[in-house]
């Protein structure tokens, strides 16, 4: 999932100073499924507004609250959001980075506003625990050989070939020896499968030119 989180409520309100109304968008994907930005976490961010705009602004502003299934289909935010768009000059989008791109490609009269950050791709250990980045979307995986642990995003330097010699006791040394090191997970992984012959395989550098945006995939 794309892991995000919300903004400070005053960042919101400094870009909505010269907004008279605005359409308040949530999204039923990622941000939905982490309680970040869907259908319930719009109408609340609509009552909160209204309130801070009156007490700090010392005006009204017109909001309306909504939900689409993924801003990041654009046929889906079309579809959706076309029939009530209009009547605002403004579009606070609860969604990632690529959900507010998509709803300002598809609106680019209307001002569109980010309500949360995008952090990474990653995954959440229970319900409303932490989360953990996992995934670079680097467009070449080794993960089958790796045991399924990626030495791209988990492994502090993306190192290919092993861990560096600052490890100590597994722990990696970026960050203050906290963290594991990415390579010992690999390799305890690998010989736990008898697949220890992927940990000395060498590893050519990355062509980055595989990663190199914007991207593209698909279609006709």
């Amino acid at each position: 999932m794309i892991i995000m989180e919300q903004k400070p409520l005053e960042e919101i309100l400094k870009m909505l100073e010269r907004v008279d109304n605005v359409l308040i968008v949530g999204c039923n994907g990622c941000a939905g499924i982490y309680q970040v930005g869907g259908e319930k976490q719009a109408e609340i961010m609509k009552i909160l507004i209204g309130m801070a705009v009156k007490l700090k602004q010392n005006r009204e502003i017109k909001t309306k609250s909504c939900a689409v299934l993924r801003q990041c289909d654009s046929q889906i935010a079309a579809t959706s959001l076309r029939p009530i768009v209009e009547d605002y000059e403004a579009i606070l989008s609860l969604a990632c980075g690529v959900g507010v791109q998509t709803v300002a490609q598809l609106f680019e009269n209307k001002l569109v506003i980010p309500a949360n950050n995008t952090k990474f791709i990653g995954m959440q250990d229970r319900e409303l625990g932490k989360f953990y980045e996992l995934c670079s979307a680097c467009g070449e995986c080794i993960l089958f050989e790796t045991g399924g642990i990626c030495p791209v995003t988990r492994c502090g330097k993306s190192l290919l070939n092993g861990p560096c010699g600052g490890q100590a006791l597994g722990k990696c040394e970026v960050g203050g020896w906290k963290k594991d090191c990415a390579w010992v997970l690999i390799y305890n992984r690998l010989k736990e499968k008898n697949m220890l012959e992927y940990f000395t395989k060498f590893r050519e550098p990355r062509d980055f030119r595989i990663r190199q945006g914007p991207r593209e995939m698909g279609g006709e």
